[in-house]
């Protein structure tokens, strides 16, 4: 029986059960819940906080996680990630107040907090930036300047409206780039896993895999002039080649292909400006990859 971590709150709790319901696995109704077994697929869910998610893992307690990509990085522990989940992307970055003119070198002698020293630590080391103090938070960085503890922060921003009702502003560049990040212990030949949950990581992985595939691609459905078809088939080449069937009306036939998302709309228009008619775009749920496969884990 697999055993796998999800997030039990913040901005990657709810994603991450939505993404398990379309790949097919039953989830908790009760927020209250701290674990549910979906007795179906003989898989155990367990909703931890996100940062102690990796370390279950790489202890060995649970076989798989969901977490940010920062959070597996900032945990020092044995794991490695399996598959980027496309969800809860944000940047890890340094700020310090608005009126300040500083750059990342005049962190040169001062302090910083954050919720992260093990990732802010080793990119000061890498930068060849030496700080009097790294001081350690669990939450609430933003008004550590406010308070006099720190003269910067280094934390997790999404879209920045946080630091600008603290009077904050981002310097440097980003540290570390993080998304919610499917997470497995690291492999070693003294603690390899039993035949059997391999198999059953395999058919987990393959599952969200093809859910995180289908949110990149929408379905393209229209009808084309037999003359337009070759021009038309440029404009939606498929994975490997476009659905082509014959229509009642002469002349005509029907096409479907899957499109990427962000190019289906400039799809319809090229479409319409060919002569085809009944354009329309469906949204997949799940899929499976094939020979000739286009996207990349991860990609949005």
């Amino acid at each position: 029986m697999l055993r796998v971590a999800l997030p039990n709150k913040g901005t990657l709790a709810e994603p991450a059960s939505t993404m398990m319901r379309e790949a097919g696995y039953r989830q908790r109704s009760d927020s209250r819940d701290l674990s549910i077994f979906d007795e179906d697929n003989q898989v155990e869910f367990f909703y931890l906080r996100p940062k102690d998610i990796a370390t279950y893992v790489g202890n060995g307690d649970l076989n798989l996680g969901v977490t940010g990509k920062d959070l597996m990085d900032e945990s020092g522990k044995p794991v490695k990630d399996l598959l980027k989940l496309g969800f809860g992307k944000s940047k890890f970055r340094y700020a310090v107040h608005e009126n300040s003119d500083w750059s990342l070198k005049d962190l040169e002698g001062r302090k910083i907090a954050t919720s992260y020293p093990r990732l802010v630590r080793a990119h000061l080391a890498a930068e060849r930036v030496q700080v009097k103090e790294i001081v350690k938070l669990d939450g609430a960085v933003e008004i550590a300047i406010q308070l006099g503890l720190a003269d910067a922060i280094a934390d997790v921003v999404s879209s920045g409206r946080t630091l600008r009702q603290h009077n904050l502003k981002i310097i440097g560049e980003s540290i570390a780039d993080s998304e919610a990040t499917l997470i497995e212990r690291e492999q070693r030949p003294d603690r390899e896993d039993p035949e059997e949950i391999k198999e059953e990581k395999r058919v987990f992985l393959e599952r969200l895999r093809g859910v995180v595939y289908a949110r990149q691609y929408l379905m393209l459905d229209y009808d084309c002039p037999k003359p337009m078809l070759t021009e038309a088939e440029k404009v939606t080449p498929g994975l490997q080649s476009p659905t082509v069937a014959p229509l009642a009306r002469d002349g005509w036939v029907a096409v479907r292909a899957m499109v990427p998302a962000g190019e289906a709309n400039r799809a319809m228009d090229k479409l319409a400006k060919l002569g085809c008619t009944a354009i329309l775009t469906s949204v997949i749920r799940s899929c499976r990859a094939v020979e000739g496969w286009v996207a990349t884990e991860g990609q949005s």
